[in-house]
């Protein structure tokens, strides 16, 4: 069982309470399900980034499966991680995709649970999925220590192998933040500098565009492994529904961290 670490923390420990908060971000939004590949979901403490994240949410449509990618920022375990445990949060247990698990290990990936036992980036996603489908639902834990294009692309190619032979209907999400603690006119220049190439799915330019700008997006390896992986199962196009900064949360532009739902349609 892989228990909760952030609950607490960067979400409300008690699920009454923390129904309550994730209700609240979804309030003025119309929840749809939209025929959507993938998407890429911002993973800071609600408060800042629960606003932002709700507007992808709110879009997802029901799936067997819930790849989710997730940048590794604690250094433990190996370079493309897959997890295999029940994952618990507040809102009660989620089930992994040990088939679809399985059939990963031995490619570039390994199954192994130590790089998901500290790594907040995924565990975030977990609530605000059950809040939308209950329990109904299974998931693919994914943690990225590497992040170059090769392994994001090798990744990807991987995973939608593993999709289209599993006949089962998989939404990839990938969890990341954007620019972190740059002025807030630099953060918005530099991400919507980012978030074009992902819009236009084209993974070689979003590299080029993150070392030009010495972007610092913590999840550029996840985003590029989602984006190759939707764009071979059928995704044509990123949207961006929703951007924001930190500094909407706490009125300080100086130093911020950017957030953005995009969604693959």
């Amino acid at each position: 069982m892989r228990n909760p670490i952030v609950a607490g923390q960067f979400y409300p420990r008690d699920p009454k309470g923390l129904e309550i908060e994730i209700s609240g971000y979804f309030e003025n939004l119309e929840i749809s399900q939209q025929n959507l590949f993938g998407a890429v979901i911002p993973h800071a403490g609600y408060m800042f980034s629960g606003p932002v994240a709700a507007y992808a949410f709110a879009q997802l449509p029901k799936a067997d499966t819930y790849i989710i990618l997730g940048p590794n920022h604690t250094g433990l375990g190996s370079a493309v991680a897959v997890s295999q445990d029940t994952w618990s949060t507040p809102l009660g247990d989620v089930q992994t995709d040990n088939d679809l698990g399985k059939s990963l290990a031995g490619t570039i990936m390994d199954i192994d649970e130590t790089a998901h036992m500290y790594e907040h980036s995924i565990e975030v996603q977990l609530p605000f999925l059950q809040y939308r489908f209950g329990n109904e639902f299974k998931v693919l834990p994914i943690c990225m220590g590497l992040q170059d294009k090769e392994t994001a692309l090798e990744a990807g190619n991987v995973i939608s192998s593993a999709v289209q032979e599993s006949d089962k209907k998989v939404v990839i999400i990938a969890s990341s933040d954007f620019t972190h603690y740059e002025p807030e006119n630099v953060a918005l220049d530099t991400d919507k500098y980012l978030i074009e190439s992902i819009q236009n799915m084209d993974v070689h330019e979003f590299y080029k565009r993150r070392v030009e700008r010495s972007a610092t997006a913590c999840g550029y390896g996840p985003i590029s492994a989602m984006l190759t992986s939707t764009k071979s199962l059928g995704g044509r196009k990123g949207k961006l529904l929703k951007y924001g900064t930190s500094a909407d949360v706490t009125g300080d532009s100086s130093a911020v961290v950017g957030y953005a739902a995009i969604v693959i349609e």
